[in-house]
Order: structure tokens, then sequence, then C-alpha cells
């Protein structure tokens, strides 16, 4: 068994955890989040800790996975995901209208992007946008859809990116 899989899944105050037969549920301040549980992993709770077991030497390698599903989970309900994107270059801006987000990324055209069920997106800058959401999966998929509608390009670094993400700049050619 993992490393990984060995540690202890603390519940903080106010999240629940119920094991069905082939379901993992989490509930808490935040929401409820539901996950499909691999055949051959036994999960058991105890003193406030979720406890991930193998029950066979095959099925072990899903235990380790199993465990850091239900550490994402558990910190989804309790506190949330969030992925902040810069948006670099003359002109390009974000606004909210409605559940809707309007980019303006240098295009003849604008370019609206519809939030998904479960997920908040708000821009407290016409430059930057705050993907939100319990699922830290579903945060980063919607983070990446924005982030290919103009990914930062090479020579200047324009383009939508990640906060934090250091795009390394070529060199133009020389005459």
């Amino acid at each position: 068994m993992s490393r990984v899989a060995k540690k202890p899944v603390a519940l903080p105050k106010g999240v629940e955890c119920k094991f069905e037969s082939e379901k993992i549920t989490v509930k808490g301040p935040k929401g409820a989040l539901t996950v499909q549980a691999p055949h051959g992993v036994s999960l058991r709770v105890e003193a406030g800790h979720v406890l991930c077991e193998g029950q066979g030497e095959t099925e072990s390698k899903f235990v380790g996975t199993t465990r850091a599903l239900l550490a994402n989970m558990v910190r989804g309900v309790a506190e949330g995901f969030e992925r902040k994107l810069e948006l670099v270059g003359v002109g390009y801006k974000a606004s909210m209208q409605g559940k809707t987000l309007n980019l303006a990324l240098g295009f003849s055209h604008p370019v609206s992007f519809a939030a998904p069920e479960g997920i908040t997106l708000e821009t407290p800058s016409a430059t930057e946008i705050l993907v939100k959401g319990l699922d830290k999966q579903r945060v980063g998929e919607v983070a990446a859809k924005i982030r290919a509608y103009r990914p930062p390009e090479p020579y200047k670094g324009k383009g939508v990116r990640y906060s934090g993400e250091k795009i390394t700049l070529k060199e133009a050619k020389k005459a």
C-alpha cells in the first residue's frame, strides 16, 4: 500500500461521510459530493478520521487514489476550491452578465462562456477571473476551458494565464 493511502483523512467539524455499497457521499456546510467507490477498497470512520484499506493485493492499487479523492471531497465541502485566471494583453477584459462570462480576447467577436452547474465565476477586476466550486476536478476543468480560448503566446506572453504561471518568452528573430 502506498504512503498516501496510509494517511487518515481528518473530518472537520460539520462534515459527515457515508459509505454505501458503491458510492461515497460527503456532506458539509458548502454542499454535498458523491463519487463512485472502486472495488476492493474498504473505508471506515474512527474518531473523526476516515481510514482507507485495500481488501486484496490487486485492489490495493486503488486505495491511494480513493484516499486522495476523499480528501479532495472533504476539503471541497468544507472550504471549496478556487482557481484564479489573469488576462494579459491590450484590450483583453472579462465581465459577468448573469451567469455568463463575456471575454474580449482580441478576436473580431466577443467570446461568451456559460458557467456550468456547481461552478461560480467572478470578475473582481476587468483582467481577473475567479473560478470557484466544490469539486476540484471540475474547477480545474472549467479554468482550463477558459484558458484554452487564448493560451499565452510565447513571444509577448499575451493571453489567458493561471495566476502565478511563469511564461518562458522566446527571443524574436534578429535581423
